[in-house]
């Protein structure tokens, strides 16, 4: 049978009441509606939905006439959650370029990869990070380079304070040599008040490239549309709006926004006008409970491992939570008792939901006003669900099956990986999530297992190839294989069990090889020596028997 891809170039018109066809036309709407209405804060500083529409359009100009990329060109973007980062995003959307979101703690290696495989020809990164931008952007196409600074939207006083701060007290930025780096704050004023070129940009266009391991553990990036993105937006304002309840007035919102889960819901919460107060560092519990103690806060975006670091720290309870009316929690699963705890602490429940990079991400969500705890809730609309076995067919109801969905959210594909995308859905268009999912009679999904190896760190993807590939290199390793292990704090932690020829390589120096090469998250936290590792018939490694402690093995 030829499989029938998704329609990502479609919005359905009975969910599009707006009109919207692109992603700069929310951003226009959103000007029009809420104006002088605050849209984000970072840093202590605001800024509203006219200041975004004005900065924004300044820097696509910039992108039109200092650059010379065209539409369709790929922009990396590699910066924590401040408050440039919505600015640069529509700016190069209304540019008729594309996102290309990149998590900060990437490794040289790692920003390579995503930089040559997107074909990113311009990066805008945060001065922490270019450092390791100066080591590898030689060997990329990109020809254009922003920098900015934490204080780049402040006033000068407050501006040259932060600045210095993070430079010389904090010491977050370490020297580095660009001499054609271009200062971001320049490129947004150079053109302040003008307007871009008009693109033409269908909604079946490229809007994000947003990188996913996906099932295999080779980078890919998911092929994100106008119409997936906005659908998407769509379905979450159908899904959470509740008559007379506006929980968008002030939204704290930790979670990265180079994370698609962050990057839609900040989305969705302007479309509604609200507020964003964007949290640069959530590891810092005690800055970040500072932070929310400035806020009567209306809601508050997170996950699994978020709420239960909050719900530790003593200070928490002196935060004011009399004007919460929603937590969304997404990313990783949300554990029973954490639910338990974040109610008692702050009188609000958690109301969950699931997705994935490829579906925009949202595929389920509880409704608010019948939230269901343990499960991910209902489909969204416009989504269709199928809960299959291994010989292909829809499992009875009640039975656990891998999760395939169809849905206007879901990707066009991923980035130039023809039968990746072929592989990951199934001949009537389903995507296949990997995912093992049970559903009621209700209606209501939830999620029991994962039908891949994956492993989930903090709701960050861990794949065991790549940590097997990066061990592979060390010159003492035999073979490796990597899995997950429950833990407390992070839900899981990466555990490597390595096959040695030298008998003194120890712990630390496996895990200090692997610091060189992995983001923090990846790197493994417990190492297990074996002689062996278990294989099937034709020699691949059974890494669900190494989650059972082998007999023959000695712990580092």
């Amino acid at each position: 049978m030829v499989q029938q891809l998704p329609a990502a170039d479609v919005i359905p018109a009975d969910l599009n009441h707006y009109g919207f066809k692109t992603i700069p036309d929310v951003l226009s709407y959103t000007a029009k509606q809420y104006g002088p209405k605050p849209a984000f804060t970072s840093f202590g500083r605001t800024i509203d939905y006219n200041e975004l529409d004005r900065l924004s359009a300044a820097f696509a100009v910039y992108l039109q006439k200092e650059t010379g990329l065209k539409a369709g060109d790929r922009v990396a973007v590699q910066m924590p959650n401040l408050i440039q980062y919505p600015i640069v995003v529509f700016g190069i959307l209304r540019a008729g370029m594309v996102v290309v979101n990149t998590n900060p703690l990437y490794t040289p290696q790692e920003m390579q990869h995503q930089f040559c495989d997107s074909g990113a020809k311009a990066l805008i990164i945060h001065k922490s990070m270019a450092h390791n931008a100066e080591k590898i952007i030689g060997n990329t196409d990109i020809k254009h380079l922003f920098v900015t600074q934490v204080g780049d939207l402040h006033d000068f006083i407050k501006r040259n304070l932060l600045n210095a701060a993070v430079k010389y007290l904090k010491k977050m930025e370490p020297d580095y040599n660009l001499p054609d780096a271009i200062p971001l704050r320049s490129a947004f004023y150079k053109y302040d008040g003008q307007r871009p070129a008009p693109v033409k940009v269908e909604s079946g266009d490229v809007a994000v490239l947003q990188y996913t391991g996906g099932t295999t553990g080779v980078s890919k990036g998911a092929v994100l549309t106008h119409a997936n993105l906005i659908a998407n937006m769509l379905q979450a304002e159908e899904r959470l709006t509740v008559p007379g309840v506006d929980w968008t007035e002030t939204v704290i919102s930790p979670l990265p926004l180079y994370h698609i889960y962050a990057f839609t819901v900040a989305q969705v919460v302007s479309l509604l006008g609200g507020h964003s107060v964007l949290i640069p560092n959530p590891r810092d519990i005690s800055g970040f409970i500072k932070e929310m103690g400035k806020w009567q806060m209306s809601t508050f975006v997170g996950l699994n491992t978020l709420f239960v670091a909050l719900c530790n720290d003593e200070k928490f309870s002196s935060v004011d939570f009399s004007n919460l009316k929603f937590t969304a929690s997404g990313g990783m699963a949300l554990n029973p008792a954490t639910a338990v705890m974040w109610k008692e602490k702050t009188g609000c429940d958690i109301i969950e939901g699931y997705g994935l990079t490829e579906t925009s991400p949202a595929v389920c969500f509880n409704p608010p006003d019948d939230n269901r705890t343990g499960t991910i809730g209902l489909p969204m609309m416009h989504t269709d669900i199928r809960i299959i076995g291994t010989d292909g067919n829809d499992v009875p109801q009640g039975e656990a099956g891998e999760l395939c969905v169809k849905g206007p959210q879901v990707m066009k594909g991923y980035w130039q990986r023809e039968r990746e995308t072929s592989s990951a859905f199934t001949d009537d268009g389903y995507f296949i999530t990997g995912d093992i999912a049970t559903i009621d009679e209700e209606g209501y999904y939830r999620i029991v297992d994962r039908a891949k190896d994956m492993i989930i760190v903090s709701g960050f993807n861990v794949y065991p190839n790549e940590v097997e590939d990066v061990l592979t290199l060390h010159p003492d390793i035999v073979e490796s294989a990597a899995v997950g292990v429950p833990d407390d704090k992070s839900g899981e932690v990466v555990k490597v069990f390595v096959v040695t020829k030298n008998p003194d390589l120890t712990r630390e120096e496996v895990c200090n090889w692997c610091k060189d090469k992995l983001t923090r998250y990846k790197v493994p936290k417990i190492v297990e020596f074996a002689d062996e590792l278990p294989k099937s018939n034709v020699g691949k490694v059974l890494r669900r028997m190494l989650k059972e402690p082998p007999a023959n093995s000695n712990a580092a």
